[in-house]
């Protein structure tokens, strides 16, 4: 998610989807975009998996872990905080641009403070995923606790703030869903934890439980949610290595997956739009422009985009991404990923920069 300029927007009501969108997706600014007067976004709250888990996994008897060096040696005082990557994850960079907070702290982290709840917090555990048999198989945080937990939420938001503020934070917060690499990459393909289902009806299974998830988040009063789709699977470095021949090539069968779980979530959230009164949930196409700095790093000033920077680049990832047993390449932004199946921080901005200009006329 990138671009190094200073935006502003300033826009009357008729035009606050396209502002909402110019605001949700720029990250790379020097300060955070200035909201209209008439727009508030007063929390950022996240569910889903390891790409926007900053800290669940601490406090949870998993092996998806990554509360140790060499993560987080680009976070603020190089400190490992449970987030799996170098630095700050979607979570954070999204909450900062839109002017709330620089880091969005995890709902499980032991030091969260009450003021804390009512800018925003992440309930999502690397490792999760829409199949319920997807957590199970790591022991991360199934989406159903994750709402469990919001629930929990809920109630310690109104013992703060009161009714009219709890409701105010539901409708008008920006809500992150990301899951699906998971199911696919792990459960379905790796594990085979699915056997009697095909493609095409795992990624049924998969989108129905998208569609459910942003549906119960409607009956709490939620209204802006965007839905993250699957990226390019088979190009991830971990995927190459596992599917893609002695070469490493892109595996094209995760990748199919991918792009038929996106097309049918996209199309669900279509649907919900048109029946469900008020919300506004938005897909997030993350495959095609991933998939572009992939085939072309140098384009986006990357080096390397088939490895990752830790140890060997090709398979290490969470445990297996440690300062004993790995080394860390010399310049993490030469690298389009950061572990075997994350990406780093400076990707991450490059995609911002990317979707605004591919996906701001679906909010006019």
């Amino acid at each position: 998610m990138k671009n190094n300029t200073s935006r502003s927007c300033s826009c009357s009501c008729s035009s606050l989807k396209l502002c909402l969108l110019s605001v949700l997706f720029l990250t790379e600014t020097v300060v955070a975009v200035k909201l209209p007067p008439n727009l508030k976004i007063p929390a950022l709250i996240a569910f889903g998996d390891s790409i926007v888990d900053t800290g669940n996994n601490n406090n949870v008897k998993t092996v998806v872990k990554c509360d140790f060096q060499p993560y987080g040696i680009n976070f603020q005082g190089g400190v490992p905080t449970g987030r799996f990557c170098d630095g700050r994850v979607p979570a954070d960079l999204l909450a900062e641009e839109v002017g709330i907070k620089s880091v969005v702290p995890a709902y499980l982290d032991p030091n969260l403070k009450p003021k804390d709840l009512l800018t925003g917090v992440s309930f999502a555990s690397g490792g999760s995923g829409y199949d319920p048999i997807t957590p199970k198989l790591v022991a991360a945080i199934s989406l159903q606790k994750q709402l469990e937990y919001f629930e929990e939420y809920i109630e310690k938001v109104k013992n703060l703030g009161g009714e009219e503020r709890k409701n105010f934070i539901l409708a008008n917060s920006l809500f992150l869903l990301v899951a699906g690499s998971d199911d696919i990459a792990n459960t379905y393909y790796d594990l085979h934890a699915r056997p009697h289902y095909d493609v095409d009806s795992y990624t049924t299974l998969m989108a129905n439980s998208a569609s459910d998830f942003v549906n119960k988040l409607y009956g709490y009063g939620v209204r802006r949610i965007a839905v993250f789709g699957a990226p390019p699977l088979g190009c991830i470095p971990s995927q190459r290595t596992l599917g893609g021949g002695l070469l490493r090539e892109c595996a094209e069968y995760y990748n199919d997956a991918a792009k038929l779980f996106n097309s049918k979530i996209s199309n669900k959230l279509d649907s919900l739009r048109k029946t469900l009164p008020g919300i506004k949930p938005v897909y997030i196409n993350i495959y095609d422009p991933l998939f572009d700095i992939i085939q072309n790093p140098t384009k986006y000033g990357f080096e390397v985009s088939n490895k990752g920077c830790c140890g060997t680049g090709a398979i290490e990832v969470a445990v297996l991404c440690n300062k004993i047993t790995s080394s860390v390449c010399p310049d993490v932004s030469s690298h389009v990923f950061w572990d075997s199946y994350h990406p780093t921080e400076k990707t991450y901005k490059v995609l911002v920069s990317l979707l605004i200009n591919k996906f701001v006329n679906q909010f006019m």
